[in-house]
């Protein structure tokens, strides 16, 4: 994608420092050629000197090549990067996103960040709690960007989860002026630069904290395979699940526990589980009996069964066996079932 070499031009920006300085810069951009970046503190303690004086070399060595005539000799160099920054991100960034599409070598992605540092064109603005490393060319743009994902996170409810179609709808009616000059992969790498958000491993968006994006466990990973799926699904499928998605091991037992405990999940017919934001209630099939009466008042066999069903997948016969149970129901004279009273 870059058409020079960042090593040779490095070296020869480099060379214009004395050894000290030149070493410095070495070692902290990881310039040499195990490709460690060192702290300010080892390097302190590697020449005797503190880390303040350390940070003083680095903002000497820089702004000395900065002035140099080298410096000067690449300046196609740099303009070529800033190209890259307008076409890649119209102006702004993430930095980790920037490197990933330039280089996927660690010492090559050390000697471009450098060059970046150096370059004139380029500012950086560091990671916050809302935002990750990031350069940008255009302070304007930038501005606004960082406004809009503000704007978006805001407009999530926290476990909520949308397309990255609606994604991208919301995030270009709070962009207003500039949306219209950009397509959808430029805003895909906007969006790269919020930690806030987040896109979970089937591609929906959400709080970059929620469990439904930030998935660490079995129970995170049913829950995308069931909404997934959109209709409840046994244990074993919702484990068979798992190993196709995501290519992560899941025990059948394991999955099955983890499904039990975690109260996004209802279970609502033999090993059948949905999830209990699709407005199933929790518990037995009496429990959903007593609750439907409860709300609705007598109602006939037929309408109970009609009501049950759309709660639990169990069979009509396994209704009205429960119904039986005289110490919570009763039938009325007109062949109604209502709750029994103290």
């Amino acid at each position: 994608m870059i058409t020079f070499k960042p090593k040779q031009v490095t070296k020869k920006l480099l060379s214009v420092l004395p050894d000290r300085a030149r070493d410095v810069l070495t070692k902290r951009y990881g310039l040499g050629t195990d490709a460690e970046a060192y702290t300010l503190e080892s390097i302190g303690q590697a020449y005797g000197i503190t880390r303040e004086r350390v940070r003083q070399i680095e903002g000497y060595a820089i702004s000395s090549i900065q002035k140099s005539d080298v410096y000067a000799e690449f300046q196609a160099v740099f303009d070529e990067l800033r190209e890259m920054i307008a076409t890649l991100g119209s102006g702004v960034i993430a930095e980790e996103h920037l490197l990933d599409l330039l280089s996927n070598d660690p010492s090559t992605r050390n000697h471009l960040y450098f060059l970046l540092v150096v370059g004139d064109p380029f500012y950086r603005a560091k990671e916050n709690n809302s935002y990750l490393h990031r350069w940008y060319t255009e302070k304007k743009i930038a501005d606004a960007v960082e406004k809009a994902l503000k704007n978006v996170h805001q407009s999530l409810e926290r476990d909520e989860l949308i397309t990255e179609e609606e994604m991208l709808s919301r995030f270009r009616d709070q962009l207003i002026d500039i949306a219209d000059r950009h397509d959808d992969e430029i805003l895909k790498r906007w969006l790269l630069i919020s930690k806030d958000i987040a896109r979970n491993p089937l591609g929906e968006w959400g709080h970059a904290t929620s469990p439904n994006v930030k998935v660490k466990g079995i129970r995170d990973y049913a829950y995308l395979v069931v909404k997934r799926h959109g209709s409840p699904m046994h244990f074993r499928e919702v484990a068979k699940a798992i190993e196709e998605l995501f290519n992560r091991k899941a025990h059948i037992a394991t999955t099955h526990n983890e499904l039990i405990k975690d109260k996004r999940f209802v279970l609502v017919g033999r090993g059948l589980y949905a999830l209990s934001e699709w407005g199933y209630s929790a518990g037995v099939v009496k429990d959903v009996l007593r609750d439907i009466l409860e709300k609705y008042g007598p109602l006939t066999r037929e309408e109970i069964i009609d009501k049950v069903r759309k709660e639990r997948y169990v069979k009509d016969n396994t209704i009205v066996v429960n119904l039986q149970d005289t110490n919570l129901f009763k039938k009325l004279s007109n062949g109604a079932y209502t709750l029994v009273t103290e």
